[in-house]
């Protein structure tokens, strides 16, 4: 198998970066949709440029939808899409190994 053949490459294609995986579980909390005001505060070390970077790719690959709510102040709103829903069960693979991970370590250390 070719490194081009291996399935995982378009995966992290899409979900990795830094702080990909952090947005996604953010917007998989809750009602789903997040503000991007909120999503500034719940991934704070990710500068603006970044996050903002980030949030165009996952709605660039179909991951996130973006919704303008015009005002004085226009506000934006992004939520999941159906193909970003489906992401869910590995988000949440990923969350249980992580926390399995860092319990182990945790324990190993006392």
């Amino acid at each position: 198998m070719s490194l081009d053949d291996c399935p995982i490459r378009p995966a992290l294609k899409v979900i990795g970066g830094k702080w990909k995986p952090v947005i996604l579980y953010h917007l998989m909390q809750g009602d789903g949709e997040k503000r991007y005001g909120e999503l500034r505060r719940l991934v704070p070390d990710a500068s603006k440029k970044v996050l903002t970077q980030h949030l165009r790719e996952l709605e660039s690959d179909g991951i996130l939808s973006r919704q303008l709510y015009p005002g004085v102040l226009p506000k934006v709103g992004y939520q999941l899409t159906p193909l970003g829903e489906t992401l869910k069960p590995v988000m949440q693979a990923l969350c249980m190994w992580g926390k399995s991970w860092k319990d182990q370590k945790t324990s190993a250390e006392i």
